[in-house]
């Protein structure tokens, strides 16, 4: 067994979680929400070794590098930190539900990344811009501070869900139907706190993301910023999330407004990633290989 093999099997774990992480919100089974997480942890821990091993196949075809230069390997890396980010929140806060707006990000990614005609996920030799360590610390402190910010939108979604349904004055038949499931969730107050204290963690590991990304642009192309499409948006969504900050600290901001903001800080994340790479054309166009 291979290594993109071994990527298959994290990916079907990461669904089946997902399923279990919705069939614990509609349902209210603890057990369903149980077997969700250990879904969620055994294809954390798949997808561990089969990183591993993809960077001893490069070893092996004589590229040597580690598994985060192309679109396939960063979609599957950002499904991991995604979900450990979100294991960690589960076992901190104690809100398991919140697993059915955050896990399905992972199997999305992992799907995309396997089945796209857009994507190659062949190990390939590094050109020389890429053969740097400071491109490992650009690429992981990214996308650590992207999978933050993916967990932050599915708050903001719960959130606004939940807000929507204690706001209805005169509930409706349906309205009714939907307070069973209203009611699972954590109350207004923890799940703005939740989505400020996550906003706040991916916010300093993008900007670390920045700071090494312009150091390896330096080593790569002699200079640190080049106002490429991918930094300009890079530090648009910067900038949005220090706004967001910046309101809640000195303007009081909070709930739907932070929730809003956080939905669309990730929208902000999603362009960045794939519009740019798509889209747009720039230093970082090897990206989308």
């Amino acid at each position: 067994m291979d290594s993109s093999q071994l990527f298959g099997v994290t990916m079907i774990a990461y669904i089946v979680a997902a399923a279990f992480y919705i069939g614990l919100f509609l349902f209210k089974n603890a057990r369903v929400g149980v077997v969700g997480m250990a879904l969620a942890m055994a294809g954390v821990a798949i997808q561990t070794v089969a990183t591993g091993m993809r960077w001893h196949e490069s070893y092996q075809m004589g590229a040597g590098h580690a598994p985060l230069t192309n679109m396939y390997e960063s979609l599957v890396f950002f499904a991991w930190c995604t979900t450990i980010i979100y294991l960690v929140m589960e076992f901190r806060f104690k809100t398991r539900i919140m697993g059915a707006f955050v896990m399905t990000c992972a199997p999305v990614a992992m799907a995309y990344a396997s089945f796209s005609d857009r994507i190659d996920d062949q190990i390939s030799p590094l050109i020389p811009a890429l053969q740097s360590n400071w491109l490992i610390a650009h690429v992981v402190t990214c996308f650590i501070g992207y999978g933050a910010f993916a967990v932050a939108g599915g708050l903001g979604v719960m959130y606004l869900l939940k807000q929507s349904a204690s706001n209805e004055k005169q509930p409706t038949k349906n309205a009714n139907d939907r307070q069973p499931l209203i009611n699972g969730l954590p109350e207004l107050k923890v799940i703005d706190d939740l989505t400020h204290k996550t906003i706040v963690f991916g916010f300093m590991w993008l900007s670390a993301g920045i700071i090494t990304g312009a150091v390896w642009a330096n080593e790569a192309w002699g200079t640190y910023w080049s106002w490429d499409p991918k930094e300009t948006w890079s530090i648009i969504t910067w900038f949005l999330y220090a706004l967001t900050l910046h309101a809640r600290f000195t303007r009081g901001w909070r709930g739907r407004r932070i929730a809003w903001l956080a939905i669309l800080g990730f929208l902000a994340v999603f362009f960045t990633y794939f519009g740019v790479n798509f889209f747009l054309s720039g230093l970082h166009s090897y990206g989308s290989a």
